[in-house]
């Protein structure tokens, strides 16, 4: 893409520039934010594209007819889609079959994809127009066409700039305010230089040409106080470039899938998508910001996005009006009276062409439906089996393309909905985090909740059954699923026997009965060594503690616990508590291995070798008197031979004691004598 014009330099402050020239409008921050594809960006360009005739479209490509063949989209007795030849001869969706066929005589009609009871694959049928009751539409062949469009508009842009959002399965929003300010910056390289005083706030040097080529564009007239003889600013050159992209997109769709499509270009995604639908089919409309009221005043504010449906009509009924041009004479105040404030706000912005809504690279779905009334009724079982496969089946397809093949997203409830009479009855299951989704999947669960409804009585016939999955939530990836730590076959076999020689090995070795000391500490230090790191050795300091006499400990690593325990025989709290988990995970065959001969500790409840009895007493008293040193007396004596009476007295004698010593918050007890 090269620029209309050759660069002339514009600023002020680049050599040989006039220091009286007017600036542009907009500044070096906003230049920016255009980088960052702000919402709140007055560059900002977004683009819509919106497939002509869509389902029209498909069959014709999937046909193979020529370009000006009238055709037809039929599901059973009426018409769902038109092609633009069709519309010369005055025919629309609201007519019937036979109608279609007196303004067109070589109309063709061709009828949607169905799923046929008791096939499990969808299929073009001859017959399906006459047999509503034993077919189901399927928009599965649209679906898929839409997805390759979506792929080659992906593909046409950088994939580090790009942000498209697919609003429907035949239009989407493409926010292209990256890289049209990537392109700025490598037409006009006047733009990447320094700033003017550093100031981001600093007006930009007006673009250096005063014509823009918009080659084949349907351009939106200006406003009414603005004339084309005006010198274009920078958002002027932004949407121009946002135009050629789009430009080249429609291209690559047309060349690559042979569908032909219409776009919109504008500021906002209100805009682009009314300016898509401005001139149909296969060209594209320019709204400028300066054309804006221009645009929206002609129009009725009901095509709005967001204004149709309820909300219209209230507006319509409230204001006696269905245009915007009446309805921008409104106050604010009188729209948030009528409306509501949060409404009133947005109706009297979008009106003015505000709108701040994002381009979401992925519209996340809320819930899937299929569904079929059946006419006349169904009344087995056997029936509405055979349905419930076609409704999965149909689900299914759509989760594929939702990404449940690549566990990015997935359902977690499946509900069932069916009619009999005039009564509906519902019911919901749960879809298993740790059963792989498929077709079966889902046609067991439907069948279990059917089983449920036909339990209470009285349900045949029925006039309609709906499968409907939703609660989509983000997939777990990266997780190894259970297989990956079993082994099996020779390799669990040799493991077993390796296994048993290190047990042999490790019972058959002595333990070493001297307890390595510490060198070099003399006094109470010497029960007071550094803590263990809690990232190295504390598991095995725990499990040793608790067990430390185990027959089936390893040979070599005894030693090393005993060392730790010497060496670190003040145990917070934490530790103690990793000590309790570490004998809750052993199991009772842990508990067993202990030694009858080991001598339990009444104030820890540790089992302590008979020969360090002692050391371990010195042990206590030591700390003991670190804790009164230290104010902080924490132990609790845990007598099981003390009266329940003895107990309560001694608790509320310490809580005493403690209270009275232990300073409070801010304060230090000062050391006399």
């Amino acid at each position: 893409m090269s620029s209309s014009q050759p660069f002339q330099p514009s600023s002020p402050m680049s050599a040989g520039g006039d220091p009286l020239r007017k600036k542009s409008r907009f500044t070096y921050k906003q230049l920016a934010l255009l980088a960052a594809s702000s919402t709140n960006c007055p560059l900002r360009v977004i683009a819509h594209v919106d497939l002509d005739a869509f389902y029209a479209q498909c069959e014709m490509v999937r046909l193979g007819v020529p370009e000006d063949q009238p055709l037809a989209v039929q599901q059973w007795q009426g018409l769902i889609a038109i092609n633009y030849p069709s519309r010369k001869f005055g025919l629309s969706r609201h007519v019937n079959i036979a109608e279609a066929k007196k303004l067109c005589p070589n109309l063709i009609m061709q009828h949607v994809a169905t799923w046929k009871e008791g096939e499990e694959k969808w299929a073009y049928h001859d017959d399906a127009a006459k047999n509503i009751a034993t077919h189901k539409v399927s928009l599965d062949p649209y679906r898929l066409e839409s997805r390759q469009i979506l792929s080659c508009i992906k593909d046409t842009l950088p994939v580090h700039l790009q942000k498209v959002e697919k609003a429907s399965i035949d239009e989407f929003f493409m926010d292209l305010s990256a890289q049209v300010h990537s392109i700025l910056l490598e037409r006009y390289p006047e733009l990447s230089r320094p700033r003017p005083y550093d100031d981001p706030t600093e007006c930009l040097p007006l673009p250096p040409t005063t014509a823009l080529d918009w080659q084949a564009d349907a351009l939106v007239d200006l406003d009414v106080d603005e004339t084309e003889e005006d010198d274009p600013d920078w958002d002027d050159v932004a949407i121009l470039i946002g135009s050629e992209i789009v430009r080249d997109v429609r291209a690559a769709v047309r060349k690559q899938l042979k569908y032909t499509c219409s776009g919109g270009i504008a500021q906002n995604k209100m805009l682009a998508k009314l300016g898509s639908a401005h001139k149909k089919p296969n060209q594209q409309s320019v709204i400028r910001n300066r054309a804006v009221q221009m645009f929206l005043s002609d129009s009725k504010f009901t095509k709005i996005r967001g204004l149709g449906g309820k909300l219209g009509d209230q507006i319509t009924s409230a204001f006696s009006t269905d245009t915007v041009k009446d309805l921008l004479e409104v106050p604010v105040e009188q729209l948030k009276q009528k409306l509501g404030d949060d409404t009133g706000t947005w109706v009297f912005q979008i009106i003015r062409g505000i709108d701040s809504s994002e381009v979401n690279s992925r519209t996340q779905i809320k819930s899937m439906l299929s569904a079929k009334s059946f006419r006349p009724s169904i009344n087995t079982p056997e029936q509405a089996h055979r349905w419930l496969r076609i409704f999965a089946a149909d689900i299914y397809s759509r989760l594929v393309e939702e990404g449940v093949l690549e566990n990015k997203r997935r359902p977690k409830t499946l509900t069932l909905h069916f009619r009999h009479g005039g009564q509906t009855k519902s019911r919901q299951t749960p879809i298993s985090l740790g059963k792989k989704i498929d077709e079966t999947a889902l046609f067991e669960l439907a069948k279990n909740l059917l089983s449920q409804i036909i339990l209470e009585g009285r349900v045949w016939p029925c006039s309609n059954i709906s499968l409907s999955v939703g609660g989509f939530e983000d997939g777990i990836q990266g997780n190894l699923g259970i297989g990956t730590f079993l082994v099996k076959g020779e390799a669990a076999k040799a493991r077993s026997s390796s296994a048993r020689e290190s047990s042999r090995t490790a019972t058959g070795q002595e333990r070493s009965e001297k307890r390595r000391r510490l060198e070099g500490t003399t006094g109470i230090q010497k029960f007071f060594g550094k803590p263990a790191s809690a990232g190295e050795h504390d598991d095995d300091f725990g499990a040793h503690g608790l067990l430390g006499n185990s027959p089936s400990a390893e040979a070599g690593s005894a030693d090393r616990d005993e060392f730790e325990m010497a060496a670190s025989p003040y145990i917070n709290e934490a530790t103690k508590f990793q000590q309790e988990n570490n004998l809750l995970s052993s199991g009772t065959s842990a508990l067993h291995q202990q030694q009858i001969t080991d001598y339990i500790c009444t104030r820890c409840n540790r089992a302590i070798e008979p020969g360090n009895v002692d050391s371990h007493q010195d042990w206590h008293f030591a700390k003991d008197l670190q804790d009164e040193e230290k104010g902080q007396l924490s132990h609790q004596l845990q007598a099981t031979t003390t009266s329940k009476t003895n107990k309560k007295s001694g608790t509320n004698t310490n809580k005493k004691k403690s209270a009275r010593e232990k300073p409070e918050k801010g304060q230090s007890k000062l050391a006399f004598g």
